[in-house]
């Protein structure tokens, strides 16, 4: 049990090469066996018992060699892959949780990935930009000799990369792969699907798995998105159809030219595809991005959208989808009380789980609840901070927006190119402002 994060019953017994749970259930009963009642496993060990077990260099007769300790690992990876290919709740919540521990036990004993191939498809299949963090890698009790080359990585470790999220990933309005690397690649190599998020595609990569062309499209549309070169963004979208998730991105267009209505009508054409494929993933994500367009010109109608949009994450491991559940909530809420300090509550939150570049999106909602307000010496220390956050050229044009939206001149040009003219899509930030301003529960 020390190779496992956490277990329950049926899980110790088939790690252990048990047939039956009776030693299992004794286990439990030891005070360093912790448990949590509502987690998936609801057991585990004390992390101090865990160490212990796995680190001690002792020289007890009933040690165990390195070939047990591998024995041990694979046991306890077969295991894992058998709760999620014949388990009877097969969610997506179950899928993260097998691949997390899995992946962390094949890497640190270099084991075949086995199941985990088929898992990690399954996953990306659903919804590709949810980060999946394996703990860090930590050493084997008893390592056994790698069985290739030592200085090439692992197929484990290279996936668990692959499905860890890196300092740039994911960016505010739709997760995805680090933006700049992936401009850079896609304008030398043209339309291929990205790899990890810290090398380029693989050119020997070419099995039928890997994302369509469709989906390389729509890295080539998000890329000229992050760039602001929205009408090449435009006419990439116009032939994306439902593997490219069309709808997505012309929404994430429509809200930023100031149209927000346009921007819900699409997001709920996207979340009604994504309902009937089955992906679970992506109509949450549809959903949560109609909540925070219909906010932006709605209030009143958010908050119904905000709560389906709470009810379709239930089970699923999202976190820039419920990010943007909470930007749509601090535009519902814009020019009240309570904003500052949920923009405060959640820039920690931010902050504290290394999510930094999902932090412009919460500004630009900052600058819009600011603007609402007329406060123009707070809106001041906004677009600093936004500057900041986008000096790598990515969303760039929300300091633009932000500057839209109280009616202040744009003192930096950030190179964007809009779909109309400057002057409207200025027009429509700032009549999207004044009607908040003349709603009931503006200020209080």
């Amino acid at each position: 049990m020390s190779l496992l994060d956490a277990f329950d019953l049926p899980l110790a017994a088939r790690a252990a090469g048990l047939t039956h749970e009776a030693p299992a259930l004794r286990l439990i009963e030891r005070p360093f066996v912790r448990q949590d009642p509502f987690g998936l496993w609801p057991y585990h060990l004390h992390g101090l018992i865990r160490s212990t077990f796995r680190d001690a260099d002792d020289h007890a007769d009933d040690r165990w060699s390195p070939r047990d300790w591998h024995q041990a690992a694979q046991r306890t990876l077969t295991a894992l892959g058998e709760e999620w290919t014949v388990g009877t709740s097969r969610d997506r919540r179950l899928l993260v949780g097998c691949l997390r521990q899995g992946l962390a036990i094949a890497r640190d004993y270099n084991l075949d990935l086995d199941w985990l191939t088929d898992a990690a498809w399954t996953y990306v299949g659903d919804s590709v930009w949810e980060p999946v963090t394996p703990p860090s890698p930590r050493r084997p009790a008893r390592p056994p000799t790698p069985s290739w080359n030592s200085s090439a990585p692992s197929p484990a470790a290279s996936t668990s990369t692959a499905l860890a999220p890196s300092a740039d990933s994911p960016p505010s309005s739709t997760p995805t792969c680090c933006p700049s690397t992936c401009r850079r690649w896609c304008s030398t190599t043209g339309p291929r699907p990205c790899a990890t998020p810290a090398e380029p595609p693989n050119p020997a990569a070419t099995t039928s798995r890997l994302p369509t062309r469709a989906a390389a499209r729509r890295g080539l549309a998000h890329a000229a998105r992050l760039a602001g070169d929205f009408p090449t963004a435009l006419a990439t979208a116009q032939n994306l159809g439902w593997e490219g998730r069309h709808q997505r991105v012309l929404g994430d267009l429509y809200w930023l030219r100031g149209q927000p209505e346009r921007a819900a009508a699409a997001y709920l054409a996207g979340r009604t595809e994504a309902e009937q494929h089955g992906k679970a993933g992506e109509a949450a994500h549809s959903q949560a991005l109609r909540a925070f367009a219909i906010a932006l010109y709605a209030p009143d109608q958010a908050t119904a959208e905000i709560d389906l949009a709470h009810q379709l994450l239930t089970g699923l491991n999202l976190r820039a989808t419920t990010i943007n559940v909470r930007r749509a909530e601090l535009i519902r809420d814009a020019g009240s009380d309570s904003v500052d300090d949920q923009i405060a509550t959640l820039r920690t939150e931010l902050d504290i789980a290394g999510l930094t570049s999902l932090t412009p999106a919460i500004e630009l909602a900052c600058a819009f609840h600011q603007a609402v307000l007329d406060g123009h010496t707070a809106l001041h220390a906004t677009l600093a901070r936004l500057r900041e956050q986008t000096s790598d050229e990515d969303h760039a044009y929300f300091v633009d927006i932000a500057q839209f939206m109280a009616d202040v001149p744009v003192d930096q040009a950030s190179g964007v190119r809009w779909l109309d003219s400057e002057q409207h899509t200025r027009s429509r930030w700032r009549a999207l402002v004044i009607a908040r301003q003349t709603h009931p529960h503006a200020g209080h």
